[in-house]
């Protein structure tokens, strides 16, 4: 991440070369997207995911990472692991530990979307979403940012969803569960800020990567639903957007970043929406 406003036109220190993050759903989209970023800024990054195919071919995505300014890039190892499961937090805090010595920052990024009906709703819809969007995170909350307490600095970021503030009936469960994790990140900032750790969230709009433009994703299937073409269905999309254009998760991972540095040490408690004005509102 480079800034024009560094004072010599050289690369912004963001202050976090040679920390450690941990990225949930670091094997694609965002997630992945954010492992790069962090790399280059010389940040080691634990890329965590359930498929440990998917992983390595990410891992090769981010060798080739170079960092700004002549600095070194960060190192990446992966973990295999599912955040739903009780002891996810546990697992993660002792892999972190053994492959870097600590984490220092966390991602929240990992998650799952598909349009639903609310009549299609099913309890293990609704399971599944509370799950992965709010427990998961929890889970490794509770585990993770004590750890950063005692040490006096840490980051936590989580990617919640434009529709974690405007609820959308095209997926309930995930608006729901991604509005319950704002107020996740909210309870965990105020505990936790005056001991050096600082939790915010992230809220994206329609983002063009692999949840909406791979094979039978969310553009396939809104196509399905009205009858037209996935191009039509994400130049409809665009049009929304008072930017006219859908965002990258390039883009994305650039306010991830930021609010993963040293640099955002008065942002606390704050749910930022990444959507191209896609929300109505100031907030």
């Amino acid at each position: 991440m480079t800034s024009e406003y560094a004072p010599d036109g050289s690369a912004m220190d963001l202050g976090i070369s040679g920390r450690c993050a941990a990225i949930t759903g670091g094997s694609r989209g965002i997630g992945l997207a954010t492992a790069r970023a962090l790399l280059a800024e010389g940040v080691n990054v634990l890329l965590v995911a359930r498929s440990t195919e998917q992983l390595n071919a990410a891992m090769a995505l981010c060798d080739g990472v170079q960092g700004p300014g002549g600095r070194d890039a960060g190192r990446v190892k992966t973990l295999a692991l599912d955040i739903t499961t009780v002891d996810a937090g546990e697992i993660l805090l002792a892999s972190g530990q053994e492959l870097f010595g600590e984490i220092d920052i966390l991602v929240n990024s990992a998650g799952a979307v598909e349009i639903l009906s609310l009549a299609d709703h099913t309890e293990a819809v609704w399971n599944d979403q509370w799950e992965i969007n709010v427990r998961g995170p929890e889970r490794l909350m509770r585990s993770l940012v004590p750890e950063m307490a005692a040490r006096g600095w840490g980051r936590v970021v989580n990617i919640s969803s434009v529709s974690g503030k405007r609820p959308s009936k095209r997926w309930a469960a995930y608006s729901v569960t991604k509005a319950a994790e704002l107020s996740l990140s909210r309870v965990y900032a105020e505990e936790y800020a005056g001991r050096g750790v600082l939790v915010n969230a992230v809220t994206p709009g329609v983002t063009l990567g692999e949840m909406w433009e791979e094979a039978g994703g969310l553009a396939d299937q809104a196509a399905a639903i009205a009858g037209v073409s996935r191009e039509e269905v994400l130049e409809g999309m665009a049009a929304t957007v008072p930017r006219e254009s859908l965002g990258s998760v390039e883009e994305i991972a650039g306010v991830i970043t930021f609010l993963c540095s040293q640099v955002a040490a008065n942002v606390v408690g704050s749910s930022w929406s990444v959507d191209g004005g896609a929300m109505p509102g100031i907030l």
